[in-house]
């Protein structure tokens, strides 16, 4: 075991080291630049397209834009998000929130050209529904086949741990902290919830995962404002540490201040990209299934989908924390947060953050193990290999109630990274697509 965790984190530094960040940050700027600009030249028509959209259209049979959004956020926001701020902080200083808005800015249009690519490319099957993401604009648009198989791969396998064992492990803990009761017992209860849900009729995932994740959203933002409020005479203080220590190493090269900046760029772009997943190439499945998708429509609401989970979620928690005067306390991950509500709710605090927790973490769970059925679907034509994969699916929800999650967790984040390089590779080559369906569809409805 020790062999291959050495191996593994060998591995992992190589696939977010310094090279994969640059390369995350240049695609994301190469294809801002290439589009000049557009979430900002373009905000009034990107919001119409989206918020202002809901409720209009969209009935019907098959999935909706809303159902495919809130399916992608379901595998993004929660224990990803809230863990990947508080690692952010603690590793990288108060300066990494700021890192990881920048991450976002330019991860809105990764993530844009990562949906965009996965409807023009996606492919219809014999039932009329369709498959897309990075594995078919690998095989139909760079003609690349043996990548969009190895991209299909990894993500089936990167399902068992940031999809299943990491979040089935967090739900038991945390109910486990509160009531007494065995841990498998849990995870046979979550295994079975799990199994009505993907057995159901219809798509019940998607209907689920959009009633869940925006009343969970607004609770937990409001609670989260609630405690920034609280301590509103800490914000003006916070806002300058984070601007301080993200920009003071620049006076330096090298030595303590070229350290500072590499740690906390280190941290804030790796957890935001880990928060949202522009460039990972997962969302973008969801959005490919949308019955009647218009590719640019759809790409506005991958623009969305970073600008909510980062810049909006995941900054809300940082300030949330930061004026809490909790960061330098030694604790860390879901502790901290934990710690957080309960110095201003008190013993409820941590009642309503474990509550959220939870509520996040099963719709994480379906979300990936929707990217997972997907990528099934695409690699064998049959369902037996389905038929297999649910079932070791399920059962490793009762099983990973009660692991140890070091090893697991280090070799999701490993396969979430390596998901990045076919994905990557497949938007530089078609970036020039994407360029020319934007300025298509903006010269037709850019003045509406």
């Amino acid at each position: 075991m020790d062999k291959l965790m050495l191996m593994n984190d060998q591995l992992n530094a190589v696939v977010w080291g310094k090279y994969m960040i640059f390369f995350l940050l240049f695609t994301g700027f190469w294809l801002m630049l290439r589009t000049r600009f557009l979430p900002f030249t373009h905000a009034r028509l990107i919001l119409r397209k989206t918020l202002g959209s809901l409720g209009k259209g969209d009935k019907g049979d098959g999935v909706t834009p809303f159902q495919a959004v809130a399916t992608a956020l379901a595998g993004t926001l929660g224990v990803g998000s809230v863990v990947g701020v508080t690692t952010a902080l603690t590793m990288g200083g108060p300066g990494a929130l700021l890192w990881m808005c920048v991450s976002a800015i330019f991860g809105m249009m990764t993530k844009y050209a990562e949906v965009v690519l996965a409807i023009h490319y996606r492919t219809r099957e014999r039932d009329g529904t369709f498959i897309g993401g990075p594995m078919t604009t690998l095989e139909n648009g760079c003609h690349m086949g043996f990548l969009g198989i190895l991209f299909a791969v990894l993500c089936v396998f990167a399902s068992f741990g940031i999809g299943n064992v990491t979040p089935a492990n967090t739900i038991a803990h945390t109910i486990t902290s509160y009531i007494s009761i065995p841990s498998w017992s849990i995870g046979l209860i979550m295994a079975l919830f799990i199994a009505w849900i993907i057995f159901g009729k219809g798509n019940l995932i998607m209907r689920f995962n959009e009633i869940t994740i925006p009343v969970i959203s607004v609770l937990y933002i409001a609670a989260c404002l609630y405690l920034i409020v609280l301590h509103a005479d800490a914000l003006p203080q916070a806002l300058r540490l984070v601007w301080y220590d993200a920009m003071r190493p620049m006076a330096g090269v090298g030595g303590i201040g070229g350290f500072a900046i590499s740690r906390a760029m280190h941290f804030g772009i790796s957890r935001g990209v880990f928060s949202n997943e522009a460039g990972m190439g997962s969302s973008p499945i969801s959005h490919a299934c949308v019955s009647h998708a218009n590719a640019i429509e759809q790409g506005f609401w991958g623009i969305f989908e970073v600008f909510f989970d980062t810049i909006v979620v995941c900054t809300i928690t940082g300030l949330m924390i930061l004026t809490s005067g909790l960061l330098d306390s030694g604790m860390e991950g879901v502790a901290l947060t934990v710690a957080c509500f309960t110095s201003g709710f008190g013993h409820l605090g941590g009642i309503i953050f474990s509550f959220s927790i939870v509520a996040f973490a099963i719709p994480s769970i379906l979300g990936w193990y929707y990217y997972a059925r997907e990528c099934l679907r695409y690699l064998f034509k049959g369902k037996l290999m389905l038929y297999i994969y649910q079932g070791v699916f399920l059962v490793l929800l009762v099983f990973g109630a009660q692991l140890q999650l070091t090893f697991v967790w280090d070799v999701a984040d490993t396969l979430n990274g390596l998901m990045a390089i076919p994905n990557l590779i497949s938007l530089v080559i078609l970036c020039r697509v994407v360029v020319k369906l934007t300025k298509e569809y903006l010269e037709e409805h850019g003045s509406d």
